[in-house]
């Protein structure tokens, strides 16, 4: 039984430590890129590289909160735990999209 438990908890270290972290950047009014692919468990970054004004990451479909405004040079952050796709505005300004999809 204990040896069980080290083996699930093994397990458990064994898949965090494959987790990625991915950016998109946020400049010229847009997500670059617009569209990722990442694996379950994966952390994207979103960072503002524009040079004044702010934007924010919004899954509004899904009811997620609207993160705090990014400014120059600041990011945000969300973990993924859901297999599937996850689109995302900005919400000041709703024509920049894009879309996690999640495998």
């Amino acid at each position: 039984m204990l040896r069980l438990f080290f083996v699930s908890v093994f397990m458990l270290l064994a898949g965090s430590l494959h987790a990625a972290t991915v950016e998109v950047r946020i400049e010229k009014m847009k997500f670059v890129p617009e569209e990722i692919r990442i694996k379950k468990g994966d952390t994207v970054v979103w960072k503002s590289y524009e040079r004044r004004g702010y934007h924010t990451v919004w899954f509004k479909e899904e009811g997620v909160a609207e993160s705090e405004p990014m400014f120059p040079d600041e990011s945000w952050k969300r973990k993924f735990t859901k297999q599937g796709e996850h689109p995302y505005i900005c919400g000041p300004h709703p024509e920049m999209v894009g879309r996690v999809i999640v495998e």
